[in-house]
């Protein structure tokens, strides 16, 4: 089926492959090979296709999915690497779980996270129906400590499961902007070494993001019983979330309106949350398999192949379609929940690699018209395939009532079906940079889950230096020293253009990028603005306000150098030291 050669993955792949992902035995020896690997999840996807009637040959279908893995044109998400095929047989790498405003349910739900976890997967939960600290607790009288601290809890069980010792854990805790709490929240990881597992997000509002520009207030209201508790300033709200990320990399913004506008089944609820990096909004007990293509094997001569990425989006597609079906849960509130909507998300990696390939600078205006024609040409692709197979197997069960079906659309086999997602995984696997990030350096760094530091170069550069004669020993050592052709004076500005690394472009061009495949992804985008040492707080004003103004469903915003610690550097700069990441 592939149209390109069946590829080897690097070293360091090999390398990230054996720790992580191959078959072991009851020595810990390995006893699979990465050929086989691609094989066993080819062939466990595959069985799914035994269901259709008339369907076709499972095992041609898992000839296809194997040959679509094995060139590394298509990758799935971790979980499904890992799991298919072994005991777990968990493939989902997005859930999101409910926590009410009870013991019973936050520590179920702590319960039901650590099942989660042990197998791979992330999650993700919203704070936002906890009473504030020092309310009343109806059932004893007493005082409520809050959200932060059963975040605590959550955050000390992920440190404890540590995901069986295959994936670092994850989680996301999100608090709307209105909650009483939401200042403490919003401090919570620049005070000190706290929620290491965590990544954070303030659900923002349209309502808040306009009082912001008016000067307004902001009413914060106690989820218990609807009370308005205080009024704050809403600038003051703004400026504090301002200042913690610009400070410790935390919180994000959640555009929760935004996200809300999107939601393929409102009458099944609104969404609250999402997964660990924010790209999968998912209702309660909702879980989401993920898969990117690497658009840099797409690239050939110079160009994009157009026709072979709808053709791998058609089967990537139903390749993440089956994988719900032989998926096991790990409960069955999941499964309910996943098999009404059978939500999935293919997006994008090897972006930055594939502008390279075609000679266009990432913040070349041109590079956001390709994004746009990119995502679109997947967007289509994928509605197709999806309404093929909902003609065959059946749409959704809760289509009746969705927005397609509000719309007149045919029925769908899947509630959604694009996200793009960070890759930093299955990159490494796919030898290319990080869904559509732009290279993050030229030499960096990467501490993995054993704590080994994997060093990594990128070859193109090096080698279009070497192509014009400038590669001296000079180059090659502050190349590797800094990760970046900053000052260099004697390289060509043209190549400054092409091998720009993240913390030197300007903000907006990370946003209008964003923007660009926003505008085709039904789910959200991963997209992480990276900012130099010397940034000031009010670039990262600009970047919460301006994505908004653009649309977009969230936006994180790190400035290097922010936490002491961190799990990837350019240069030589000192990683993590904490095998779980920081």
């Amino acid at each position: 089926m592939s149209g390109q050669p069946l590829i080897e993955p690097s070293d360091q792949a090999r390398l990230l492959l054996s720790r992580r992902y191959l078959r072991r035995d009851e020595g810990g020896r390995v006893v699979e090979s990465v050929p086989e690997l691609f094989g066993r999840v080819a062939e466990v996807v595959a069985a799914a296709e035994a269901d259709d009637d008339p369907g076709p040959n499972p095992a041609g279908v898992a000839a296809d999915f194997h040959d679509l893995l094995a060139s590394l044109e298509f990758l799935p998400n971790s979980p499904t690497l890992m799991n298919a095929g072994r005991p777990l047989g968990q493939l989902a790498a997005c859930f999101v779980l409910p926590i009410n405003d009870d013991l019973s349910s936050i520590f179920e739900s702590v319960k039901n996270a650590a099942l989660i976890q042990q197998s791979g997967g992330g999650t993700g939960f919203s704070f936002s129906r906890l009473r504030p600290a020092g309310d009343v607790v109806g059932s004893t009288k007493g005082v409520s400590s809050g959200p932060l601290s059963f975040l605590r809890v959550f955050d000390a069980a992920t440190e404890t499961i540590r995901q069986g010792g295959t994936r670092r854990g994850a989680n996301m805790g999100v608090l709307r902007v209105d909650h009483p709490d939401v200042e403490a929240f919003i401090r919570a990881k620049c005070d000190g070494p706290k929620f290491a597992n965590f990544n954070l997000s303030v659900a923002v509002t349209d309502a808040f993001m306009e009082a912001v520009g008016r000067g307004g207030e902001l009413e914060l209201i106690n989820p218990r019983d609807g009370a308005v508790v205080r009024r704050r300033d809403a600038a003051e709200i703004f400026e504090l979330m301002v200042d913690a990320a610009w400070g410790c990399g935390d919180p994000g913004v959640l555009f929760i309106d935004a996200v809300n506008r999107a939601n393929p089944t409102p009458d099944l609820g609104d969404f609250e949350a999402t997964n660990p990096c924010g790209e999968q909004p998912l209702l309660p007990y909702e879980c989401c398999n993920l898969g990117s293509i690497n658009l840099a094997r797409l690239v050939d001569s110079g160009r994009l192949d157009v026709d072979r990425l709808a053709t791998v989006t058609r089967l990537a597609v139903r390749f993440l379609d089956d994988v719900i079906d032989v998926n096991r849960y790990p409960l069955p509130e999941i499964q309910r929940a996943t098999l009404r909507t059978r939500k999935v998300g293919l997006g994008v990696m090897g972006w930055a690699d594939a502008l390279i390939r075609m000679g266009l600078p990432y913040a070349d205006p041109e590079s956001k018209r390709l994004a746009d024609r990119v995502m679109g040409i997947i967007a289509q692709a994928a509605v197709e395939t999806s309404r093929e197979l909902a003609a065959r197997r059946g749409a959704f069960p809760t289509f009746e009532g969705s927005i397609y079906q509000k719309r007149g659309e045919p029925p769908r086999r899947n509630a959604t079906l694009t996200t793009i997602a960070p890759t930093g995984s299955i990159s490494l696997i796919a030898g290319c940079s990080s869904g559509i990030e732009p290279l993050f350096g030229l030499s960096f760094s990467r501490r993995v889950l054993d704590g080994e530091v994997l060093r990594e170069t990128n070859a193109p550069a090096f080698e279009a230096l070497a192509q014009r004669g400038l590669l001296s020993d000079a180059v090659r050592d502050h190349i590797v020293r800094t990760g970046t052709l900053a000052g260099l004076e004697d390289i060509p500005q043209d190549l400054r253009d092409l091998f720009v690394i993240a913390g030197e472009l300007p903000t907006i061009e990370h946003l209008q990028m964003q923007a660009a495949f926003q505008a085709h992804v039904e789910n959200a985008v991963s997209k992480t603005i990276n900012l130099p040492p010397e940034a000031g707080r009010d670039e990262v004003a600009r970047a919460f306000t301006t994505a908004w103004e653009l649309g977009l469903k969230g936006v994180t915003v790190f400035r290097q150098g922010s936490r002491g610690e961190q799990v990837i550097v350019t240069g030589e700069g000192s990683c993590c030291s904490r095998p779980e990441g920081c």
